[in-house]
């Protein structure tokens, strides 16, 4: 069945290998791409969504986490920080050379024993059932083929009482906020990105990628069919992202 890659249509077993492609090159300035497409908020962003998170900072709770698409340990190392060591993150990508990125960083940090990183698809975990506490994923939900699934492979990993949590782009609801921010995301992110990597390619499909996603409502209906309860959502600098919560009880 065909799916979307941008605008483009493209075949769904496609997909997974173009975006493969994007990350590979932007791999090693996976934080630059954030901060070009979100102006730096994307900081802000993740410490607001750990903050909702709260893991917690007992002593032998055993409390996990996994971090599904997000090689470079951007969100996992903030967590673990967070918990004063005390959780323990597991960090599951698609994209090796985003893993390589990661597990350097998570050395360097003095976290190795405390972050483990595993090669895997977000529609097929290779983790056991109710293996989690929580489950987060960060701008990547939307790189994924197959979303439903990846929301079903969310919750059949988390614990009963775990709690998924998606940071993504969204839809700006802010009057004027909405036009400016599509001026700067089609016409100024590309050649940015062009002039800082030298290619501007991977940039225009992420920019596509946020205009294809479902907006908030629709993601959060999208996040319930999947079984998950008490779902919410938050948006952040007027709907530029938003942070959906649901729960599995």
């Amino acid at each position: 069945m065909p799916t979307s890659f941008g605008y483009a249509r493209v075949d769904e077993g496609r997909k997974q290998a173009l975006v493969d492609e994007v990350f590979h090159k932007v791999a090693e300035r996976y934080d630059l791409m954030n901060d070009l497409m979100s102006g730096g908020l994307h900081r802000v962003w993740k410490d607001a969504m750990v903050s909702y998170l709260a893991p917690p900072r007992a002593m032998g709770s055993g409390w996990r986490l996994l971090d599904v698409a997000g090689g470079t340990g951007d969100i996992a190392t903030r967590v673990v920080r967070r918990s004063n060591e005390m959780a323990r993150a597991v960090v599951c990508d698609i994209n090796e050379s985003m893993l390589n990125v990661g597990r350097d960083r998570a050395e360097k940090a003095g976290l190795g024993d405390v972050i483990t990183f595993t090669q895997g698809n977000a529609e097929d975990l290779p983790f056991p059932d109710r293996s989690f506490d929580a489950y987060t994923i960060a701008f990547g939900i939307r790189n994924v083929p197959d979303i439903p699934k990846a929301l079903r492979e969310a919750r059949r990993v988390l614990k009963r009482g775990g709690r998924f949590l998606c940071l993504e782009f969204s839809e700006v609801d802010v009057p004027v906020l909405d036009k400016l921010y599509d001026t700067f995301s089609f016409q100024a992110i590309p050649v940015v990105g062009k002039w800082v990597t030298g290619d501007g390619d991977p940039y225009q499909y992420l920019v596509e990628s946020i205009r294809r996603f479902p907006n908030q409502e629709r993601f959060a209906d999208m996040i319930r069919e999947a079984g998950f309860e008490r779902v919410t959502y938050r948006n952040y600098s007027g709907g530029i992202a938003a942070l959906h919560s649901g729960w599995k009880l």
